[in-house]
């Protein structure tokens, strides 16, 4: 005896009724999951809107071995475009195992300071034992969040973030709560690639359209093939935009 076979006779067949019945399913499913997250997202992220592009997921704690970066001349080159000199204080955000927080805490000397900040508990741990081994007293460490570097306001010369703005999953809310911790000539040193979020980079339009969408100045944008990709140098001018204010990038739109 052959099985019986379901024809699709309009919405009251069983089948197109069972149909329908999955779609509408799938729908409040996929609804109840964006609920979800945005239910997740931490307090302090909450009144900001989100990024509209994709953002890369951390999957290193290094952009490239410390010998390849040596020896062509990176974080040299990095810092002589960035103005670092002897007695500044810099912020090294994303720090991961230590390449530009060590450099930068030679750069600035004795009479200088680096703070090296990072989401990640266990690379934290493991840069405080570099710096440790290495007797580098200029150096502090600090666990930030992902919308919130947690940095003192007024405090710094230049923060860096080398290789790790693509991977910040709440810019809009970093850079507003990253603001106020610039002296007043201070300035953000961005290194990244010029590539989609998905390929681990963002385009430089884009970059400089969120950062002014939270009140940053565009100093300069300058090519670093020894860096992979470009440098950005941003300062933060005025008073910062009330977070329900701020107007998000669009991938196809204004930042590309």
């Amino acid at each position: 005896m052959k099985p019986p076979r379901f024809r699709w006779r309009g919405a009251g067949s069983p089948t197109r009724k069972w149909a329908m019945f999955l779609g509408m399913a799938l729908s409040l499913a996929l609804a109840a999951c964006n609920q979800d997250t945005d239910d997740q997202r931490r307090e302090a992220a909450q009144p900001f809107p989100r990024a509209d592009r994709p953002v890369a997921p951390i999957v290193s704690t290094r952009w490239a071995d410390e010998e390849t970066r040596d020896r062509l001349g990176e974080a040299t080159e990095i810092m002589d475009r960035a103005g670092i000199k002897p007695g500044m204080t810099v912020a090294d955000i994303g720090a991961g195992e230590g390449y530009y927080t060590v450099r930068l805490a030679g750069r600035v000397g004795t009479q200088g300071r680096v703070l090296a900040v990072d989401v990640m508990p266990e690379v934290i741990d493991a840069l405080g034992r570099r710096i440790t081994r290495e007797n580098l007293a200029n150096i502090s460490v600090k666990l930030g969040t992902p919308e919130d570097p947690k940095l003192p306001a007024g405090s710094f010369d230049r923060v860096f973030m080398v290789h790790m703005y693509n991977e910040i999953t709440e810019p809009y809310a970093f850079l507003w709560y990253l603001h106020p911790a610039l002296k007043t000539d201070g300035e953000v040193i961005v290194v990244n690639a010029d590539k989609e979020g998905s390929e681990h980079g963002i385009p430089p339009r884009l970059l400089i359209c969120e950062f002014a969408a939270v009140g940053y100045r565009l100093m300069e944008v300058v090519p670093k093939p020894s860096a992979g990709g470009y440098l950005a140098r941003f300062r933060a001018v005025g008073r910062r935009p009330d977070p329900a204010n701020i107007v998000p990038c669009a991938l196809k739109g204004n930042g590309k």
